[in-house]
């Protein structure tokens, strides 16, 4: 049997997508970088360093034809696909409820939810035959998937959303020897949180300024969720700034 790993990241051009990608590949796994910019995903390929492949593939996670065609693409050079990580997300302007387009609405939607479940799809028609038959999942959540932010709606249902995939993929996923994983992330540093550090609203109108962590500190968690065999499984992890206004807020 092979001792080759390969993991599939979507998201994978930037922020914690791209942290995610260079720690698994500092651990030995062979990592394909899923994403619609190509030139983020060739800089994140640019920092895994070592043995191993590290392969861009442009995927547009909401369009299932290129969905399938980057699992399509993974096979055919590895064969399987050991880890799926479903990054890849988006948000919606942070204006009232009422204001939101649904063309906006959709953007979302179609991404953080469609996109994971697409992708999910690909992964257990590929983990059930594969042999060693088996591999794990692992949700980006969102710690909005607890409680939501001011005008959040759209990210707030998706990342709800995806506690239920990650609920349905971990029970369909058990006969088949199929984990499936969520990280619940607060606030680490990346382009998407940069009004953060700026200052934010807060659920009684006040504008402040949250901390934030490193993004090495997701990877390491994610690393770690990897590493189990899968007869063990961490079905929810939270990772936050601890200094952050997240336990008590509202």
């Amino acid at each position: 049997m092979s001792e080759e790993r390969v993991a599939i990241i979507t998201g994978a051009g930037s922020g914690i997508g791209r942290a995610i990608a260079v720690a698994l590949h500092h651990e030995g796994y062979v990592v394909a970088l899923a994403g619609r910019r190509p030139s983020g995903l060739v800089e994140t390929a640019g920092l895994c360093t070592g043995p191993t492949p590290a392969y861009v593939l442009p995927t547009d996670v909401t369009n299932p034809n290129s969905v399938h065609n980057l699992f399509a693409g993974v096979i055919e050079t590895h064969g399987r696909v050991d880890l799926l990580v479903n990054n890849a997300g988006t948000g919606a302007p942070g204006i009232p409820l009422e204001e939101l387009t649904i063309e906006q609405w959709r953007t979302v939607v179609d991404t953080n939810l469609t996109g994971a479940f697409l992708c999910t799809q690909e992964a257990f028609r590929i983990m059930k035959r594969q042999e060693p038959s088996g591999g794990r999942i692992i949700n980006n959540g969102s710690i909005s998937a607890h409680t939501p932010r001011p005008n959040s709606a759209p990210y707030t249902a998706t990342k709800h959303a995806m506690t239920g995939l990650t609920k349905s993929t971990s029970l369909d996923g058990r006969a088949f020897n199929i984990a499936c994983g969520q990280i619940d992330i607060g606030n680490a540093v990346s382009p998407l949180t940069e009004r953060m550090r700026e200052g934010i609203i807060q659920a009684n109108g006040e504008v402040i300024s949250e901390d934030r962590m490193e993004v090495d500190h997701v990877a390491r968690a994610v690393v770690y969720m990897a590493s189990l065999p899968l007869d063990a499984n961490v079905l929810f992890m939270t990772v936050m700034a601890n200094t952050m206004p997240y336990v008590g807020r509202g």
